[in-house]
């Protein structure tokens, strides 16, 4: 019984002593069939693929090149497939004839690999078109990220190594599509590239590409292949992008334009590298947008983004536009790829969001986690505080945390503090939380764990059983060697999430953050833990409060506190209630911080402050600061400063009578 065992994507033998050669093993098969073993029939017309009834076991040895080796076994299992040239496009099948369409659906209703190769096994005589699909559905089956999954169970089934004999001993006889479908799957399935299987293959592509007659659908597949082979710096990838830029576009089918798109997200190495075949593409596609598929919809969006297609933004909108009635129909994998397009290119869609809310409900128990954590990154992005999805992912999140890596698990909960919202689940959602970081703490990445415990004193979930590994030296320095290191952010967050401890949980004893780590003002530009002031807004209540108090020097702007808070606008009281000016720091007795929160400081669906801003207004009132918001949406309806002036003296001094001046 032969052995075949995978290693560096190359086969071996580790039972046969010697390799044969290819020359040997015909004159073997014809000494064979000389003794009356009846082993090959070859036949003239189009290439289709059979068994062989003779009792005959092949043995294959993959090595550097790929050889086969054969001798006698009883018992043995039919091992070989056949080309007969005039079968036409149909097969045995029990033995009736059947059309492809039917094979295909047979093949379609497989759940394993084990299954097609059995139903392989039964047939008399398939199309290599068919032989190659098989294939095809078999790497869907067992390749994934990370390579083959059962590569023994695979590599040494009985039809699959027929079938690898057979394509490379008819690589000349197959099919256009038969022979570049055939040559992605091996590939797929990681077969050796110096092997002679796959150098044959190669070799018949680069004569077919030569003569021009493939069409843009084999062009993308065997370019496909290629780049899996070689890379980008393979040399036949512009030859076949050449001959895709001669088509006439415009007959296109919008498969073959998608096709395309996925073979150049891979080829394309510098910057503006076959800009104007995209460019083209790019516009005819705009006009093509209802009559995609909610899967091309997903591919097209995917390149676009690895594209960084940024000049095609109308087509962009009218796909995102268009995928919003296919939202209930997107696979997990086109979901993620439409919502990074969203994310990607800055786009927001209310219409969208409105289908999510109606799906994630219905589906977040079955929806794979990177789909779920896609889903609220978006919302997070787009500070969309959506209670429908929010409440549905936190309550699944408690049944399928354990199936997320430790990034999901960030994205599922950062978003709740981002956003300053607590679900009902929220005691259930924080148990569970802190049981994965019990049991996986050191499986997170130190800038993930920063974020994540981060997000939770924003709405007053302290991590304090975490703090003293956060403030750990170790910690600190595994932050300071992954990008982005410990930048200003970085040590803003530490600040933060040190403050939050000293001013919200006085029984925390744990180790303190160094001095050194500590910032002085969390407004920064770029990413801050704070959001600076409307300017508009910022104006007119300051005209406002010079009507209020007669004079611009009872109140200051912009100021920073000792506490790295910035203040909007403070003013001084003395004991009495009567306003200081803003210079004086004697007989100080209370202080009012205005917080004038423009609309980036909440949420862009309601009127719910953004988490960061929310941890700052407590603080304050912590730190003694009498804290009076005044919201954009309260302000905008006051259309004259008799209003203006009003509302704020009702704001700052409610108790107080005010005297006009």
């Amino acid at each position: 019984m032969a052995l075949i065992n995978l290693q560096s994507f190359q086969f071996y033998s580790s039972s046969v002593r010697t390799c044969r050669s290819l020359g040997m093993l015909r004159k073997t098969l014809n000494h064979l069939s000389d003794q009356g073993r009846q082993l090959r029939s070859w036949c003239c017309g189009s290439s289709v693929f059979g068994t062989v009834l003779s009792r005959v076991r092949f043995r294959y040895v993959f090595c550097r090149n790929y050889h086969a080796e054969l001798w006698n076994q009883p018992n043995s299992i039919v091992g070989t497939v056949q080309l007969h040239r005039d079968a036409g496009n149909s097969f045995k099948f029990h033995g009736k004839w059947m059309d492809e369409q039917k094979f295909f659906m047979e093949l379609n209703s497989f759940n394993s690999s084990n299954e097609i190769f059995k139903f392989l096994g039964s047939l008399e005589v398939i199309s290599d078109t068919m032989a190659a699909a098989a294939l095809q559905k078999i790497c869907e089956f067992e390749v994934d990220d990370s390579g083959l999954k059962n590569p023994k169970d695979i590599l040494e089934n009985e039809v699959f190594r027929a079938l690898c004999f057979q394509f490379e001993n008819e690589s000349q006889k197959l099919s256009d599509t038969g022979l570049v479908t055939a040559l992605q799957a091996l590939i797929k399935l990681r077969v050796d590239p110096w092997s002679t299987l796959i150098v044959r293959l190669v070799s018949e592509s680069q004569e077919r590409l030569d003569k021009g007659q493939l069409t843009i659908r084999n062009l993308c597949i065997l370019g496909e292949s290629l780049l899996d082979l070689e890379g980008p710096g393979c040399t036949m990838l512009e030859q076949i992008v050449n001959l895709v830029q001669g088509k006439k576009l415009e007959e296109w089918t919008t498969e073959e334009i998608a096709m395309v798109y996925g073979m150049l997200q891979m080829s394309i190495t510098e910057e503006g590298q076959y800009q104007d075949l995209l460019n083209h593409m790019n516009n005819i596609t705009l006009t093509l947008a209802p009559q995609l598929s909610p899967k091309l919809i997903s591919r097209i969006l995917n390149s676009l983004v690895i594209l960084d297609q940024t000049q095609a933004i109308p087509l962009v909108i009218r796909l995102c536009k268009y995928s919003v009635k296919h939202v209930p129909r997107f696979t997990n994998d086109e979901l993620v790829n439409v919502l990074g397009a969203f994310l990607h290119f800055g786009h927001t869609d209310q219409f969208f969001t409105e289908a999510l809310e109606r799906l994630v409900p219905k589906s977040s128990f079955t929806m794979h986690p990177e789909a779920v954590s896609k889903v609220m990154q978006y919302c997070c992005r787009k500070l969309i505080c959506s209670k429908p999805i929010f409440d549905a992912v936190a309550d699944s999140f408690v049944y399928n945390a354990d199936k997320c890596t430790t990034r999901q698990i960030a994205e599922y909960i950062v978003p709740f503090g981002t956003l300053n919202y607590l679900p009902p689940s929220a005691p259930s959602v924080f148990r569970k939380l802190e049981r994965l970081l019990n049991a996986r703490f050191t499986q997170f990445q130190p800038h993930t764990l920063l974020n994540l415990l981060h997000s939770c004193t924003l709405i007053e979930r302290y991590p304090v059983n975490f703090l003293a590994k956060i403030f750990n030296p170790y910690f600190l320095q595994q932050l300071q060697v992954q990008t982005p290191g410990l930048d200003r952010f970085v040590l803003s967050q530490l600040t933060q999430l040190f403050l939050t401890v000293t001013l919200e949980c006085p029984f925390y004893e744990g180790p303190k953050l160094l001095p050194k780590y500590r910032v002085k003002s969390f407004l920064i530009p770029g990413r801050s833990l704070e959001s600076s002031v409307d300017l508009h807004l910022y104006n007119r209540v300051k005209t406002g409060l010079v009507d209020l108090l007669g004079t611009r020097m009872y109140f200051a702007s912009h100021v920073l506190t000792p506490y790295c808070y910035t203040l909007d606008v403070e003013i001084k009281l003395d004991e009495e209630g009567f306003v200081l000016p803003a210079t004086r720091y004697e007989e100080v007795h209370r202080r009012i911080a205005l917080c004038i929160d423009g609309q980036k400081r909440f949420c862009s669906n309601n009127h719910s402050l953004l988490g960061k801003e929310a941890i700052k207004q407590r603080h304050l009132q912590l730190l003694g600061y009498e804290v009076v918001q005044i919201p954009f949406f309260e302000f905008e309806t006051l259309d004259n400063s008799r209003k203006i002036v009003e509302y704020l003296h009702k704001k700052i001094f409610p108790r107080t009578y005010r005297l006009n001046w």
